[in-house]
């Protein structure tokens, strides 16, 4: 179902620890990149390929599905933003981290840094019934067995609501489309051999069924 998305839209710095661990400023509204459907891998269907130029990073993210269609410039009210949401996933937005570098340190679009084939890891797709509250759910990801980022999604600076809000403003978002909320802190290197394993949890620590996934990466 996921690999179906038309485009897939990833909100940048929403979460403060991590614009601090990457040194960056803080925007001052929701923005957002894009990846192409080809980074998409379902669990089970494949490896995390990373070129042998990359140094490749892994980031944990909520992410969601559009289920009916968002026209663009019109306002979204409390009920129509849950309306339009399908159902919820945890990916891992994978960035190749000297490539964004050397593109921020130039002035130039992260693209080409984030759309690598493979660099979208994705979970099942999860009915939003499972999720009655997206905003007080918990981003796991571990690597090789140990807990690298564990945040709760309440320390968004910008909610699902402005982040429809934001996207909108330029485009309009269709069924099928995925949105990814942001990464929180602990991000970190992966390398060929790592497992990588990504799950959502309850507040009170219980995991939302179907949501884990692990996936293991390659050097090619």
């Amino acid at each position: 179902m996921l690999s179906r998305a038309s485009k897939i839209l990833c909100i940048g710095r929403n979460y403060a620890a991590h614009i601090r661990e990457l040194n960056n400023a803080v925007p001052k509204k929701p923005f957002f990149f894009l990846k192409p459907p080809s980074a998409i891998v379902e669990p089970g269907k494949g490896k995390l390929l990373i070129p042998s130029e990359v140094q490749a990073n892994y980031e944990v993210e909520l992410g969601f599905i559009i289920g009916s269609k968002l026209p663009a410039r019109q306002p979204i009210s409390q009920s129509r933003w849950s309306e339009a949401i399908a159902g919820y996933f945890v990916g891992i937005d994978v960035t190749a981290r000297n490539i964004q570098s050397e593109a921020k340190k130039e002035g130039l679009p992260w693209s080409f840094s984030k759309g690598y084939d493979t660099f979208l890891p994705v979970g099942p797709f999860i009915p939003k019934q499972q999720v009655p509250d997206p905003h007080n759910v918990i981003v796991e990801l571990s690597k090789n067995d140990k807990i690298v980022q564990h945040e709760n999604t309440s320390l968004m600076l910008n909610n699902i609501p402005k982040i429809l809000s934001s996207i909108t403003e330029a485009m309009t978002l269709q069924p099928g489309d995925l949105i990814l909320t942001g990464t929180p802190k602990g991000v970190g290197e992966v390398s060929a051999k790592d497992i990588l394993s990504a799950r959502l949890l309850t507040n009170e620590g219980n995991e939302i069924i179907p949501s884990a996934f692990s996936i293991e990466a390659d050097v090619v």
